[in-house]
């Protein structure tokens, strides 16, 4: 199981890094196209809104790995040992649920339904479908890292009741 984790967790943060950079150089484009060259490149805007949609979540579901997602620990962090992990195993199935329902299921959907139209960006003619499925690619990854915490914090709570 940890091998397969620091697998995904590499071809993810490289993935991530390109994404990253290919938007700089985007914006950068965009930028330069715009007020130097006084011609803004309109292919260079979409393409950015779209690696945007793209790093966004795929760094989300980093995020979910490393634990560094957006959390408000007022009720939990006066919380230690078992109650702690109990909580905090609570959390990892409600993401979970979340992932595969509105990220999996729905993203699926939503990718089903404009490939089936045939929707297309304005600029770049690409078929919004494909960008789209940034949704449940990322609803697959949170889902794979909340199994992996939920593995690690059942492991925890049966540790703690030994």
């Amino acid at each position: 199981m940890k091998a397969l984790l620091n697998l995904v967790n590499q071809i993810l943060t490289r993935l991530i890094i390109v994404i990253s950079s290919l938007l700089v150089i985007c914006v950068v484009w965009q930028v330069l196209s715009r007020y130097v060259l006084a011609a803004p490149s309109t292919a260079t805007d979409e393409l950015a809104r779209f690696l945007f949609m793209w790093v966004g979540l795929l760094a989300a579901a980093y995020g979910v790995n490393v634990k560094s997602h957006l959390a408000i620990d007022l009720l939990t962090m006066n919380l230690t040992g078992k109650r702690k992990a109990v909580s905090e195993l609570i959390i990892e199935v409600a993401i979970a649920l979340f992932a595969a329902v509105a990220m999996v299921y729905g993203g699926i959907g939503l990718v089903a339904k404009t490939l089936e139209t045939g929707q297309i960006s304005p600029a770049m003619g690409l078929e919004m479908g494909y960008i789209y499925l940034c949704l449940p690619i990322s609803g697959v990854l949170i889902l794979f890292y909340s199994i992996v915490n939920i593995w690690e914090q059942l492991n925890l709570i049966a540790s703690a009741e030994a």
